[in-house]
Protein backbone atom coordinates (compact mmCIF):
# COMPACT_ATOMS: atom_id res chain seq x y z
CA UNK A 1 0.00 0.00 0.00
CA UNK A 2 0.96 3.65 -0.27
CA UNK A 3 3.51 4.77 2.31
CA UNK A 4 3.49 8.53 1.78
CA UNK A 5 3.48 11.10 4.62
CA UNK A 6 0.53 13.01 3.13
CA UNK A 7 -1.82 10.08 3.55
CA UNK A 8 -1.23 9.16 7.19
CA UNK A 9 -3.36 9.62 10.31
CA UNK A 10 -2.18 11.98 13.01
CA UNK A 11 -2.14 9.34 15.76
CA UNK A 12 -2.68 5.64 16.37
CA UNK A 13 -6.04 6.25 18.09
CA UNK A 14 -7.48 7.36 14.75
CA UNK A 15 -6.33 4.12 13.12
CA UNK A 16 -7.75 1.98 15.93
CA UNK A 17 -11.07 3.84 15.74
CA UNK A 18 -11.22 3.20 12.00
CA UNK A 19 -10.68 -0.53 12.55
CA UNK A 20 -13.45 -0.65 15.14
CA UNK A 21 -15.80 1.26 12.83
CA UNK A 22 -15.18 -1.13 9.90
CA UNK A 23 -15.26 -4.61 11.47
CA UNK A 24 -16.17 -6.56 8.30
CA UNK A 25 -12.70 -7.45 7.03
CA UNK A 26 -10.96 -9.34 4.25
CA UNK A 27 -8.69 -11.93 5.86
CA UNK A 28 -5.82 -13.15 3.67
CA UNK A 29 -3.25 -15.90 4.05
CA UNK A 30 -1.36 -18.66 2.27
CA UNK A 31 -1.66 -22.43 2.45
CA UNK A 32 1.15 -24.97 2.85
CA UNK A 33 1.99 -24.60 -0.86
CA UNK A 34 2.07 -20.79 -0.63
CA UNK A 35 -1.14 -20.45 -2.62
CA UNK A 36 -3.11 -17.36 -1.53
CA UNK A 37 -6.48 -17.63 0.22
CA UNK A 38 -8.92 -14.99 1.42
CA UNK A 39 -12.25 -14.81 3.18
CA UNK A 40 -14.61 -12.12 4.46
CA UNK A 41 -15.90 -11.95 8.01
CA UNK A 42 -16.80 -9.69 10.95
CA UNK A 43 -14.33 -9.33 13.81
CA UNK A 44 -14.19 -7.94 17.29
CA UNK A 45 -11.30 -5.47 17.59
CA UNK A 46 -9.85 -5.25 21.08
CA UNK A 47 -6.79 -3.84 22.81
CA UNK A 48 -5.10 -5.47 25.80
CA UNK A 49 -1.83 -4.47 27.43
CA UNK A 50 -0.88 -2.29 24.49
CA UNK A 51 -1.53 -5.02 21.91
CA UNK A 52 -4.38 -5.26 19.39
CA UNK A 53 -6.29 -8.49 18.91
CA UNK A 54 -8.93 -9.57 16.39
CA UNK A 55 -11.44 -12.26 17.33
CA UNK A 56 -13.76 -14.09 14.94
CA UNK A 57 -14.88 -17.52 13.72
CA UNK A 58 -14.87 -19.44 10.45
CA UNK A 59 -16.40 -22.64 9.09
CA UNK A 60 -14.36 -25.79 9.46
CA UNK A 61 -13.02 -27.76 6.47
CA UNK A 62 -12.98 -24.81 4.09
CA UNK A 63 -10.04 -23.94 1.83
CA UNK A 64 -9.22 -20.83 3.85
CA UNK A 65 -9.69 -22.40 7.30
CA UNK A 66 -7.39 -25.29 6.32
CA UNK A 67 -4.82 -22.80 5.03
CA UNK A 68 -4.91 -20.79 8.27
CA UNK A 69 -4.16 -24.01 10.18
CA UNK A 70 -1.20 -24.71 7.89
CA UNK A 71 0.17 -21.17 7.96
CA UNK A 72 -0.78 -18.88 10.85
CA UNK A 73 0.62 -15.70 9.28
CA UNK A 74 -2.34 -13.64 8.10
CA UNK A 75 -3.25 -10.18 6.81
CA UNK A 76 -6.49 -8.49 7.84
CA UNK A 77 -7.69 -5.71 5.53
CA UNK A 78 -10.06 -3.06 6.89
CA UNK A 79 -11.70 -1.02 4.13
CA UNK A 80 -13.85 2.08 4.25
CA UNK A 81 -15.89 3.85 1.58
CA UNK A 82 -14.18 5.21 -1.52
CA UNK A 83 -14.81 7.57 -4.42
CA UNK A 84 -13.36 8.76 -7.72
CA UNK A 85 -11.84 12.25 -7.65
CA UNK A 86 -11.64 14.11 -10.96
CA UNK A 87 -8.66 16.36 -11.63
CA UNK A 88 -11.11 18.77 -13.22
CA UNK A 89 -11.96 19.80 -9.64
CA UNK A 90 -8.37 20.91 -8.93
CA UNK A 91 -6.99 24.44 -9.23
CA UNK A 92 -4.78 22.93 -11.93
CA UNK A 93 -6.98 20.43 -13.81
CA UNK A 94 -4.31 19.33 -16.30
CA UNK A 95 -2.95 16.49 -14.16
CA UNK A 96 -4.04 12.96 -13.39
CA UNK A 97 -7.30 12.16 -11.62
CA UNK A 98 -7.31 9.81 -8.63
CA UNK A 99 -9.36 7.86 -6.09
CA UNK A 100 -9.90 8.69 -2.42
CA UNK A 101 -10.20 5.91 0.15
CA UNK A 102 -9.20 4.69 3.60
CA UNK A 103 -7.72 1.29 4.43
CA UNK A 104 -5.80 -0.44 7.20
CA UNK A 105 -3.63 -3.54 6.74
CA UNK A 106 -3.02 -5.49 9.94
CA UNK A 107 -0.55 -8.39 9.91
CA UNK A 108 -0.65 -10.96 12.68
CA UNK A 109 -0.53 -14.51 13.95
CA UNK A 110 -3.77 -16.51 13.96
CA UNK A 111 -4.41 -19.00 16.76
CA UNK A 112 -7.39 -21.36 16.82
CA UNK A 113 -9.25 -21.41 20.13
CA UNK A 114 -11.32 -23.86 22.17
CA UNK A 115 -15.08 -24.32 22.55
CA UNK A 116 -15.36 -22.05 25.58
CA UNK A 117 -13.73 -19.22 23.64
CA UNK A 118 -16.09 -19.83 20.73
CA UNK A 119 -19.24 -19.70 22.82
CA UNK A 120 -18.12 -16.51 24.53
CA UNK A 121 -17.20 -15.03 21.16
CA UNK A 122 -20.58 -15.82 19.62
CA UNK A 123 -22.29 -14.26 22.62
CA UNK A 124 -20.27 -11.05 22.36
CA UNK A 125 -20.57 -10.83 18.57
CA UNK A 126 -24.37 -10.95 18.65
CA UNK A 127 -24.52 -8.53 21.59
CA UNK A 128 -22.36 -6.04 19.69
CA UNK A 129 -24.00 -6.23 16.28
CA UNK A 130 -27.59 -6.75 17.44
CA UNK A 131 -27.05 -3.74 19.72
CA UNK A 132 -30.31 -4.58 21.47
CA UNK A 133 -30.43 -6.39 24.85
CA UNK A 134 -33.99 -7.49 24.09
CA UNK A 135 -33.24 -9.05 20.70
CA UNK A 136 -34.53 -12.64 20.40
CA UNK A 137 -31.47 -13.44 18.26
CA UNK A 138 -28.91 -13.08 21.06
CA UNK A 139 -27.01 -16.34 21.53
CA UNK A 140 -28.11 -16.69 25.15
CA UNK A 141 -31.74 -16.64 23.97
CA UNK A 142 -31.35 -19.33 21.31
CA UNK A 143 -32.22 -22.99 21.73
CA UNK A 144 -29.27 -24.78 23.36
CA UNK A 145 -29.36 -27.73 20.95
CA UNK A 146 -29.27 -25.34 17.99
CA UNK A 147 -26.25 -23.48 19.39
CA UNK A 148 -24.41 -26.71 20.20
CA UNK A 149 -24.95 -28.10 16.71
CA UNK A 150 -23.98 -24.82 15.07
CA UNK A 151 -20.73 -24.69 17.03
CA UNK A 152 -19.67 -28.09 15.65
CA UNK A 153 -19.37 -26.56 12.19
CA UNK A 154 -17.26 -23.53 13.13
CA UNK A 155 -14.07 -22.71 15.00
CA UNK A 156 -13.11 -19.54 16.85
CA UNK A 157 -9.76 -17.83 16.53
CA UNK A 158 -7.77 -14.86 17.75
CA UNK A 159 -5.20 -12.86 15.82
CA UNK A 160 -2.47 -11.02 17.69
CA UNK A 161 -1.56 -8.05 15.50
CA UNK A 162 2.18 -7.66 14.95
CA UNK A 163 2.27 -4.83 12.42
CA UNK A 164 -0.17 -2.21 11.12
CA UNK A 165 0.04 -0.12 7.96
CA UNK A 166 -2.58 2.32 6.80
CA UNK A 167 -3.45 4.84 4.12
CA UNK A 168 -6.09 7.53 4.53
CA UNK A 169 -5.92 9.02 1.04
CA UNK A 170 -8.20 12.03 1.23
CA UNK A 171 -6.62 14.69 -1.01
CA UNK A 172 -4.29 15.94 1.73
CA UNK A 173 -1.68 16.68 -0.97
CA UNK A 174 -3.89 19.22 -2.73
CA UNK A 175 -4.03 22.97 -2.09
CA UNK A 176 -6.82 24.31 0.10
CA UNK A 177 -8.97 25.60 -2.76
CA UNK A 178 -8.77 22.27 -4.58
CA UNK A 179 -9.59 20.49 -1.33
CA UNK A 180 -12.73 22.57 -0.90
CA UNK A 181 -13.73 22.02 -4.55
CA UNK A 182 -13.36 18.25 -4.15
CA UNK A 183 -15.62 18.28 -1.09
CA UNK A 184 -18.22 20.36 -2.95
CA UNK A 185 -18.33 17.98 -5.92
CA UNK A 186 -18.32 14.81 -3.79
CA UNK A 187 -21.26 16.15 -1.80
CA UNK A 188 -23.27 15.94 -5.02
CA UNK A 189 -22.35 12.31 -5.65
CA UNK A 190 -23.56 8.92 -4.41
CA UNK A 191 -23.57 7.65 -0.83
CA UNK A 192 -19.89 6.75 -0.85
CA UNK A 193 -18.86 10.08 -2.40
CA UNK A 194 -20.88 11.96 0.23
CA UNK A 195 -19.25 9.91 2.99
CA UNK A 196 -15.77 10.75 1.68
CA UNK A 197 -16.77 14.43 1.46
CA UNK A 198 -17.95 14.36 5.07
CA UNK A 199 -14.72 12.71 6.22
CA UNK A 200 -12.62 15.26 4.36
CA UNK A 201 -14.64 18.10 5.86
CA UNK A 202 -14.10 16.72 9.38
CA UNK A 203 -10.35 16.40 8.78
CA UNK A 204 -9.80 19.77 7.08
CA UNK A 205 -8.47 21.50 10.21
CA UNK A 206 -5.86 18.75 10.54
CA UNK A 207 -4.77 19.16 6.92
CA UNK A 208 -4.68 22.96 6.82
CA UNK A 209 -3.61 24.05 10.29
CA UNK A 210 -4.01 27.69 11.28
CA UNK A 211 -1.09 29.92 12.24
CA UNK A 212 -2.23 29.73 15.88
CA UNK A 213 -1.66 25.99 15.86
Amino acid sequence: MYNLPHFKANDSKEIFAFMQSHPFITLCGCDAENKPVATHLPVLVEEHDGKIFLQAHIMRRQKHSIAFQQNSNVLAIFSGMNSYVSASWYSNPKIGSTWNYQAVHAQGILKLQDENFLRNLLTRLTEKFENNPHSPSLVQKLDEDYVTNMMKAIVGFEIEITEIEHVFKLSQNRDEKSYENIIEHLQQGDVEAKYIASTMKERKDKVFKTDAE
